[in-house]
């Protein structure tokens, strides 16, 4: 069950299925206009820690809106190797009324060229390649419970002014690229003017027979100065700069039939020692190893995942989280879901005077219910 819906004509260029649910507006002469969505409403509570006297609490039980969206997909079949394409998808309240604007964002806008010999470009604000070709296996949960790609998933030094190439499928081989730009118009540092930066993220997949490799890396960078928008560090959760070292991460998956499949992934970023000497929060550039292991499992109407994984920051205690989910297709559009997770899940020790016992939690435990209505 995957997290987004993308019902685009290159879908399959960026390793997605097309929604079934999507209306096809407009079908003529090549050209081709689908509209998609959903509305999606839950329940959720947990997955913070426990507030002191005096402090706000930030994990109590709410009704809430999960990433209700609204898209466009257009494609014109330019000759017979050659379709252009583009795509625009905005994030809308969907769970109260609002009397400012209603939708949220604008999460997806770019256009490209996709040719079966040549390969695909695409330019504009689309979702991060390390995440979408390498972490994809992982990227199965509706909300939380996402370790890789430092937890920031599609907004990896990506999503706006945003450049990507694809190789065309060479005997079930891939490779990809794509640059990010950072504008420094307008920004000084140390009063001089600060020069454009480009984050680079790449790596190959290889897909045959149920199994699917994928390998790559996204640059890090210390972007806020740049961007004027900070991006979310994987330990906390909270918005922090990029760690200034690059991500490489690696991962295996195998459906061993059409209702069972189990992955595997590894993803690792050095420490940038010269930032935390020259005074930086050892907690943002603090690098880590983390392993993850996970499965799928379908059975007629039902799906359910499982994934376990193990961070040990360089700076930091190890820990070691998990999630899972199970969801139901009550019929062709709509779907009800549930999801727990638990970012950091105590050990438990032996004590020879009291038993068991089991070591403080950093948070408590996530959980989400709730329903989505595609069209």
């Amino acid at each position: 069950m995957k997290k987004t819906l993308l019902a685009t004509a290159i879908a399959g260029a960026l390793g997605a299925s097309a929604a079934a649910q999507a209306a096809t507006v407009y079908d003529q002469d090549g050209t081709q206009l689908i509209v998609n969505g959903r509305i999606a409403l839950g329940i959720s509570g947990g997955g913070e820690p426990d507030t002191e006297a005096g402090e706000a609490k930030t994990g109590g039980t709410e009704f809430r809106n999960i990433y209700s969206r609204l898209g466009l997909s257009m494609s014109q079949q330019i000759n017979s190797d050659l379709k252009a394409f583009g795509r625009i998808e905005w994030r809308f309240n969907g769970d109260e009324r609002d009397l400012d604007a209603g939708f949220q964002e604008v999460r997806h806008s770019y256009i490209g060229l996709e040719s079966a010999g040549l390969g695909t470009v695409m330019a504009g604000n689309f979702d991060s390649f390390y995440n979408s070709q390498v972490a994809a296996p992982f990227d199965v949960y509706i909300d939380r419970g996402l370790e890789f790609s430092k937890g920031a998933g599609g907004d990896l030094q990506a999503r706006g002014d945003s450049l990507g190439y694809i190789t065309p499928d060479l005997s079930g081989f891939q490779a990809f690229l794509m640059g990010k730009h950072y504008t420094g118009n307008g920004l000084e540092e140390n009063g001089e003017s600060r020069s454009s930066e480009i984050n680079v993220q790449g790596g190959v997949k290889y897909e045959m027979a149920g199994l699917r490799l994928a390998l790559g890396f996204a640059e890090d960078s210390d972007d806020y100065a740049l961007s004027g928008r900070e991006t979310r560090h994987r330990y906390t959760g909270a918005d922090l700069r990029g760690a200034d070292e690059n991500i490489y991460g690696a991962t295996a998956s195998y459906a061993f039939n059409d209702s069972f499949s189990a992955r595997l992934g590894y993803e690792t970023q050095d420490t940038n020692d010269g930032a935390i000497d020259d005074g930086g929060d050892v907690e943002q550039y603090s690098g880590y190893d983390t392993w993850g292991l996970g499965a799928t499992y379908s059975l007629g109407q039902w799906a359910f995942n499982a994934d376990v994984y193990r961070v040990s920051p360089d700076n930091g205690d190890d820990r070691t989280a998990w999630a899972a989910g199970a969801y139901y297709k009550v019929s062709s559009n709509f779907d009800v879901f549930s999801e727990l997770n638990r970012a950091d899940q105590g050990d438990i020790t032996v004590s020879t005077a009291d038993g068991v016992d089991v070591e403080e939690n950093s948070d408590n435990m996530y959980w989400l219910v709730g329903a989505r209505y595609h069209f």
